[in-house]
């Protein structure tokens, strides 16, 4: 009886470790975004094996409640008797307001940005600024489709750009900031505030977000390992590197000293080059960096990005002792129209480095517009020796410098109109007696030829003397 009882208990089966567990697809896409939870599956499956139909199961069901259309019937319009309370929502789209994302790409691409699941880097808790203010999961996708935010709580993906879409990319120290902080702006096509997009379609955002100068403590590659930290490596110079293996037309661009740093340097933190100028556009303040590519005005909506061939010209108005303003006159890619910009109260001891810069790339002549828009600037702003001679040929004297020049021509030609004798006692009294002595020898000239008038011959017998 002992013995049947023994023979009759199952035996246990040697259970494999946790890691040996190869992928499992569905599991990977559920769960890709979530290494800590991912684990935990796959060590529970290390366990119990015979429960892996029932993991994936559930992981299919957690991927189809993400790519589900939330709200396939538009629902009916609530009016309201009493204020809404003010929510941010994404222009021209819908977004986390309702469950759905926006992407530059159109409707299509609106579909493939919420299904594409394969990662090949995330980031948790980013803030971003525009379009949505609020800590999301930064995500590109594999395959050099997609960047997107990721709403960290729901999992949905709240907006996100193509790749191939994207036209620029800048990393911009945040002015005014004790501690150190990067923003990445991202400008897709049609985004710029310039160019606007084909009729019908609606116009992108770009797509602002803040990273701390610091080792990346929350990144990690598609397959859920942590990177950044064993290296020491910033969070600012790993996503730089992310973005630039990924973009294959253009490059993440940072200010540098030798397009322009201001005179005036960071107020919050001592010793540390500027690289913004404060100006205000309407009531609107903001900031100003001069780049390679072009001069962006940010970081509240909506920025404004002017590439060098979309520049017409830049001059000076009301020069004032401590200020003056800048107008930008841009023109659309193909178009005729131009539109102008006016950027006031900008210190006057940024003049002299906004005037350099815009001299070296030639943006004050309206003449050369059509030769910047012929030749597209690189993204990095490299020029050849040649270029550099041929700029440095076009350039002309800017509006403040050619008054000013002119100025000083005025008061040398006054100058030289000046006489220094007609002033001076001294040399006034010896032009008076010299004057004088000349009019006595014509008055004697004259009394000379009066007696020789009225005597006639008899006057050849009156000696000389007696004249």
């Amino acid at each position: 009886m002992t013995f049947a009882t023994i023979n009759s208990a199952p035996r246990t089966q040697p259970q494999p470790p946790a890691q040996s567990q190869p992928p499992i697809p569905a599991i990977e896409d559920a769960f890709g975004a979530e290494p800590a939870l991912k684990k935990r599956v796959y060590d529970a499956i290390g366990s119990t094996p015979h429960h892996i139909p029932l993991f994936e199961d559930i992981a299919r069901y957690a991927s189809s409640l993400r790519t589900r259309d939330v709200n396939p019937v538009q629902p009916v319009q609530v009016v309201h008797d009493e204020p809404v309370a003010k929510k941010r929502k994404i222009e021209n789209g819908t977004g986390a307001d309702n469950g759905t994302a926006t992407s530059a790409g159109g409707a299509q691409s609106l579909a493939d940005l919420k299904t594409h699941k394969a990662l090949q880097f995330y980031m948790q808790d980013v803030s971003f600024a525009i379009p949505q203010r609020k800590k999301l999961t930064l995500e590109v996708t594999a395959g050099n489709k997609y960047l997107r935010a990721r709403n960290q709580a729901s999992k949905d993906v709240e907006f996100g750009v193509p790749l191939d879409r994207i036209q620029h990319v800048l990393c911009l120290p945040v002015p005014e900031k004790n501690q150190r902080q990067f923003n990445f702006c991202v400008i897709p096509q049609y985004a710029d505030g310039i160019n606007p997009p084909p009729e019908g379609e609606p116009a992108p955002e770009t797509i602002v977000w803040t990273v701390n100068d610091g080792p990346a403590k929350s990144a990690f590659s598609g397959q859920g390992q942590q990177i950044g930290i064993a290296d020491g490596e910033t969070a600012e110079n790993l996503v730089r590197r992310i973005l630039n293996e990924n973009l294959s037309h253009t490059c993440v661009v940072r200010p540098d000293a030798q397009e322009f740093a201001s005179a005036i340097p960071e107020a919050h933190r001592k010793g540390e080059k500027a690289y913004h100028v404060k100006a205000f556009r309407g009531s609107k303040e903001g900031y100003l960096f001069l780049l390679s590519t072009g001069i962006i005005f940010g970081f509240k909506k909506p920025l404004l990005f002017f590439a060098f061939e979309n520049v017409d010209s830049i001059s000076y108005t009301s020069v004032l002792q401590r200020t003056f303003n800048l107008n930008v006159v841009a023109r659309a890619n193909g178009s005729d129209e131009t539109q102008e910009f006016e950027f006031s109260m900008i210190d006057q001891a940024d003049f002299s480095g906004i005037d350099t810069y815009i001299k070296t790339h030639g943006l004050q002549d309206a003449s050369l517009a059509e030769a910047r828009r012929a030749k597209r600037y690189n993204i990095n702003g490299a020029k050849t020796e040649e270029n550099a001679e041929v700029d440095a040929a076009e350039v002309e004297e800017s509006e403040l410098q050619k008054a000013q020049r002119e100025l000083e021509d005025q008061e040398d030609e006054e100058e030289e109109d000046y006489d220094p004798g007609s002033d001076g006692e001294s040399e006034g009294s010896g032009s008076s007696s010299e004057e004088e002595s000349d009019d006595d020898d014509a008055d004697a000239d004259a009394d000379g030829n009066l007696v020789v008038d009225e005597l006639g011959s008899e006057a050849e017998d009156v000696p000389e003397n007696e004249l």
